[in-house]
């Protein structure tokens, strides 16, 4: 075993703070290999754009802390899998990837009480062509002046197929969206923008001001979504719950889904089964039943065009809260933004910023 002096110890924790962990970290393993993965798996079993995760030496186990206990998390095995991914039972956060006999742990770099450049490095890309149609890999290619590098498997390796999803219509023949979480626990179709919604003064705000069969979406990267979610930024759309089918209502209850609370007036929701972060409600956003409006985690969203479903959504320049994803990590939340920029100035010709409530 490591001489306490030869090793840092790493807290980490989850929103509720059900999982409170330590790990004690060589020194000479500092700071952390960080990579963000990008294959369908991560993605609708967070509900996030993709995940931070540092691989751990065998061995190198977490400590729990206070009241915290291995018997708050819930995990996940998808098939042919070769770990399972473990969330907080109560609030749905993230914690990482653990090898089937336990032995090996992948955090998540995002829960760690300080993701400083002395402890943890973001470095590479993984698995970027599963998201089809680019997303935070061709947003963000360089942190702090360093390139990211880029690894996919071999073209002709079963892990590089790329999940391929299906345009849908509803029983009026309209276009669908379907959104679902990675073990199909959760599952329900959004519609396009109504003249209705249009109509509404409450409603309207959240349709695209480019394309008024579009919504608008938006990068987040505040500390609260952080720590209930488990990664560094997750992705909103804003839909009225009335145009959600089957019909959700304001307690967010639908198949295998959770719900918790952050804080007063706001209710979240997450699978149960998997962990994917689904919904975020707030009481602002309900004036009234008729226009109560969620943000759908666009991770577990299933475009046939890509990750950013740019058939649907039309995407906000300027990430959410980025002042306080700047401070949890100064490198990531400034690369965000850059890309943004240049991302909406090449799409849109102009940097959209727009107030979404």
């Amino acid at each position: 075993m490591a001489d306490a002096k030869d090793t840092k110890t790493l807290e980490a924790r989850c929103s509720c703070g059900g999982v409170q962990l330590t790990f004690d970290v060589p020194l000479n393993l500092l700071p952390l290999p960080v990579y963000l993965c990008h294959c369908s798996l991560c993605r609708y079993a967070t509900g996030s754009p993709c995940t931070f995760h540092t691989q751990l030496p065998e061995g190198l186990l977490p400590k729990f802390v206070g009241a915290s206990s291995e018997k708050n998390l819930s995990s996940w095995h998808s098939k042919g899998a070769g770990c399972t991914y473990d969330f907080c039972s109560t609030c749905g956060c993230h914690v990482g990837g653990v090898s089937l006999d336990r032995k090996q742990w992948t955090p998540s770099t995002s829960i760690f009480t300080d993701h400083g450049p002395e402890n943890f490095r973001i470095n590479q890309h993984v698995f970027s062509k599963s998201a089809k149609g680019d997303g935070i890999a061709s947003l963000v290619t360089h942190i702090g002046g360093r390139d990211l590098s880029v690894w996919n498997p071999a073209a002709d390796h079963p892990t590089a197929k790329v999940v391929e999803s299906e345009a849908e219509v509803g029983d009026d023949g309209e276009e669908r969206l379907r959104a679902e979480c990675q073990c199909g626990g959760v599952s329900f179709t959004i519609q396009r923008p109504t003249q209705a919604v249009l109509d509404d003064p409450v409603l309207s705000k959240f349709v695209s001001p480019r394309d008024k069969k579009k919504w608008l979406a938006l990068y987040d990267i505040c500390n609260d979504c952080r720590l209930v979610t488990g990664t560094h930024v997750v992705a909103w759309t804003f839909i009225p719950l009335s145009l959600c089918e089957p019909r959700i209502d304001s307690t967010l209850k639908i198949g295998t889904s959770k719900t918790y609370s952050t804080s007063e007036g706001v209710l979240r929701s997450f699978c149960g089964t998997c962990g994917a972060t689904v919904f975020f409600s707030c009481d602002e956003r309900r004036p009234t039943e008729a226009q109560a409006v969620v943000d759908i985690a666009t991770g577990i969203i299933r475009a046939p065009e890509g990750v950013m479903a740019e058939e649907w959504f039309t995407w906000r320049t300027r990430p959410a809260y980025l002042a306080s994803g700047v401070g949890y990590d100064k490198g990531f939340g400034e690369a965000l933004d850059e890309g943004m920029k240049r991302w909406a100035v090449d799409k849109y010709g102009e940097e959209l910023n727009v107030n979404v409530g």
